[in-house]
């Protein structure tokens, strides 16, 4: 069953009820200030940190679910209601969602009154705009009044959820015109309050919780808006919260609108306050003037329609596909700037407080935004390598307002240091920036400390020779690229982390995935060393890499398909000889991708093992068959229910490593057969099974094994939105940064007569036409730029900031 559908002439996503299976969101915000807001007006908003910089109050695993948000309360002549359905619930005549890129209307209509919510960030500002709008639309003049209601966090997440001792007497806010400032803790080590603002006179606010809710009320039942009058409460201590009631006078036909700024403001310390004990609230009043009418609104919407409008030209797609379309034009990139700015640490399954942003993760999310933000990959590479150790190891997380690591995780997981390397490849290729690899960068944030970019990579790849097991494999550390598999762990006491626990010395258990992952990106070390000079390094990387692949065959390949691991005790994992978890997805994908077994025919036979064994309808599930019961020399993999996450759930993160592996051996057809199985837009008409939102991805399916297969959790912050992004148009679609151009080297399905892919690179602009006549999945016959033949397949870089028209046929050569 579909619950909306894809606008794609606006870049909207349209949702036609309230109750979505799941509450489907989105994000607002490109730059410091964020927010998430539901369907239904659920949410919260943040500066720069999701924990230590939270603006509003939002509690998870609520009952009813998405219970607290950004909300406008309409009273109506003794009738109550919010135009996004939740939290009052009361049926509307109409009912719609426009989830845009980076702006959310929402629209209601009841008895003759339709109120829209228009919410977004502008672009460059530090606090959120919704635009409320309400018309009359029946044949009587109504008299309405418009409450307003945020409820302000104290600011660490963490602690406004725990230490109430503290937290219940701190709250403080002044009031002053139609501004709500809630100030809680500025008296003291704070710079920073947030305010709440409408341009409309009032009728009267509330600060004061209590006050408006009522003590045992809910936000379904507000005292204040059931009796249509605002109390003008003042919090002191208990819980602020911003509240304005507005009232208007409405003819029939009659429309009109208010401005509400919810903003973050810091000021220097000299600078905190305007007379004792009142704050400074200058750059406050400077951002509200700068939303003081309608127009202001429609100005800044359209910088940022503008703004995304830029970045998606980077790379379009016309296929005969609108599926397709859809997914390469606005869905996957815009989901993969999403991850850029979050990383996994906020979401509706993230609570922002538990997870800063991942070393391993924003290295991989790079390779989704790089074409469209290389310069703020640039300066996510350097604050990435920031955490690095001198050996090269690196903190697995670190806060992004700090840019510290994180040390409540720590290090350990082994293959952390290689997707440093990948991320920075992937940058230069982009840019043609190797000067980045010359920037002098900290380990463990120490400023005096410091060695060049280079540096930084050749520790990490030797991070690897200097850890291997008694195989020649790496050993896997606290876990490799899935947390979950922590041989190390040996864990039998609840509430201990599996990832934070002991992590045994034993030097024995091995990760084939990481070898897999060496050997897929020695060739870029390889040719950095080369760039630099450094032709004896290079050698001495490359018979280093070629150990490695050898290792791999030899000790990692069981049979059929890649062994997944060796454990503390040297016992396979991933093997026909297990009794259950007897292949593993990763190793089958990225050993591929890695070339390892494809000269000797054993690639194909692991992908074929692959399919065998692991595909199901709606995607590849990691392992099979799944744990049934705990194995501690496992951890936390072994403790899900059969079929659920790690524990052979579909965990989409890996899948499109099986379709570019397809890819490297000529499978067009079946790479993008799995590419459509889990791509959002083509699950749209079973929403119903699926239940997270049909325009993202999310990082798990359950599995074929599990209670309720085919439904997803953990929607838009996960890996697989770049990986997807990476193999649809550079594997599939086949258009390939590197180091001196554009490869073109396609792996389609056979049936596909043509497409065009427009590609903007290092300033130039590629109109690159494909054609298909011949009907074969894989192989360049032909390719002339501007009507000028190439000598092979790889687009030089023209450096003109021109328009060149490509043209590329697909077939056997005549030679």
């Amino acid at each position: 069953m579909k619950y909306g559908f894809f606008d794609d002439s606006n870049q909207e996503y349209v949702i036609h009820t309230p109750q979505t299976p799941y509450p489907w969101i989105n994000y607002l915000g490109n730059e410091r200030f964020f927010g998430l807001i539901s369907n239904t007006g659920g949410g919260y908003v943040f500066y720069r940190d999701a924990r230590l910089r939270r603006l509003t109050r939002y509690r998870y695993n609520n009952i009813p679910v998405d219970n607290g948000g950004r909300y406008f309360y309409i009273y109506d002549d003794g009738d109550y209601w919010t135009p996004g359905w939740m939290p009052v619930k009361r049926k509307l005549d109409q009912y719609e969602c426009r989830h845009g890129l980076g702006y959310t209307s929402i629209m209601g209509e009841r008895n003759g009154v339709r109120a829209t919510q228009l919410a977004f960030v502008p672009l460059s500002f530090d606090g959120e705009v919704h635009q409320v709008k309400l018309r009359n639309t029946s044949p009587q003049a109504k008299r309405i009044k418009l409450f307003s209601f945020v409820e302000f966090c104290l600011w660490n997440a963490y602690d406004d959820m725990t230490n109430f001792q503290r937290n219940l007497s701190t709250g403080e806010v002044e009031v002053q015109d139609s501004v709500i400032y809630h100030k809680t803790e500025y008296r003291e080590r704070r710079n920073h309050y947030a305010f709440f603002s409408a341009n409309c006179p009032l009728a009267g606010f509330d600060t004061d919780r209590e006050a408006f809710l009522g003590l045992y009320n809910g936000l379904d039942q507000p005292q204040t808006v059931i009796a249509g009058q605002a109390s003008n409460s003042i919090a002191s201590g208990w819980s602020p919260i911003g509240s304005h009631c507005i009232e208007v006078m409405l003819e029939p036909g009659e429309e009109t609108s208010c401005n509400f700024v919810l903003g973050y403001v810091e000021n220097p310390e000299d600078e905190k306050w305007e007379s004792p004990g009142v704050i400074n609230k200058k750059q406050a009043h400077a951002m509200i003037a700068q939303f003081a009418n309608e127009s202001d609104v429609e100005r800044a919407l359209s910088e940022l329609r503008a703004y995304w409008n830029n970045l998606l030209s980077k790379y379009t797609v016309q296929t005969h596909d609108d599926k397709l379309n859809r997914m390469v034009n606005i869905w996957n990139p815009y989901q993969c700037m999403v991850t850029f700015n979050m990383s996994r640490s906020a979401s509706y399954f993230e609570s922002g407080i538990g997870r800063g942003m991942g070393f391993r993760d924003s290295n991989q999310d790079l390779l989704g935004f790089v074409h469209q933000i290389p310069e703020r990959a640039r300066e996510r590479i350097i604050d990435i390598a920031s955490t690095q150790f001198e050996n090269g190891g690196a903190y697995h997380q670190y806060q992004p307002l700090t840019k510290k690591g994180n040390h409540e995780i720590g290090g350990g997981f082994n293959d952390d240091p290689l997707w440093l390397i990948v991320g920075t490849a992937a940058y230069i290729k982009e840019t043609g920036d190797f000067g980045i690899l010359d920037e002098h960068v900290p380990f463990d944030g120490d400023l005096d400390h410091t060695a060049t970019l280079f540096e930084h990579l050749k520790r990490s790849f030797y991070h690897v020779v200097e850890n291997l097991g008694p195989h020649g494999l790496p050993l896997i550390g606290r876990a490799d690229w899935n947390d979950c598999l922590n041989l190390n762990c040996f864990s039998n006491t609840p509430d201990e982390p599996y990832q934070t626990t002991q992590n045994l010395e034993g030097r024995v258990a091995e990760s084939v995935f990481i070898a897999g992952l060496f050997v897929y990106t020695g060739p870029d070390f390889v040719e950095l060393c080369k760039r630099r000079g450094l032709d004896n390094e290079a050698a001495a990387v490359q018979a280093y890499v070629d150990l490695m692949r050898a290792s791999t065959l030899e000790h990692g390949f069981d049979g059929e398909w890649f062994l997944r691991a060796y454990d503390h005790y040297g016992e396979k994992i991933g093997s026909k000889e297990c009794e259950e978890g007897q292949i593993f997805i990763e190793p089958q994908g990225f050993c591929v991708m890695a070339g390892i077994g494809v000269e000797e025919g054993l690639a194909q036979r692991a992908l074929d093992s692959t399919r065998d064994r692991l595909e199901t309808p709606y995607g590849i599930v990691l392992q099979n068959p799944p744990y049934s019961r705990y194995y501690i020399n496992l951890g936390e993999i072994s403790s899900y229910p059969p079929g659920y996450k790690e524990n052979a759930g579909i965990f989409c993160h890996n899948n499109p490593w099986i379709m570019m592996a397809e890819a490297v051996i000529g499978r067009g057809d079946r790479a993008f057969e799995l590419y459509s199985k889990i791509a959002p837009s083509y699950l749209e008409d079973i929403s119903d099974i699926h239940r997270t939102e049909p325009y993202v991805y999310a990082q798990m399916i359950a599995g074929k094994d599990a209670v309720r297969e085919g439904e997803a959790k953990n929607s838009w912050l996960t890996g697989t939105a770049a990986w997807n992004f990476i193999a649809i148009t550079q594997s599939i679609l086949g258009i390939q940064p590197e180091w001196d151009g554009l490869r073109i080297d396609p792996c389609i399905p056979k049936a596909w007569d043509e497409y065009t892919v427009t590609r903007i690179f290092r300033g130039d602009t590629y109109v690159i036409q494909i054609m298909n006549p011949q009907h074969v999945s894989k192989g360049v016959a032909a390719v002339t730029v501007d009507n000028t033949a190439l000598t092979d397949n790889l687009l030089p870089v023209a450096g003109d900031g021109s328009i060149h028209q490509v043209k590329v046929l697909l077939g056997q050569t005549s030679t």
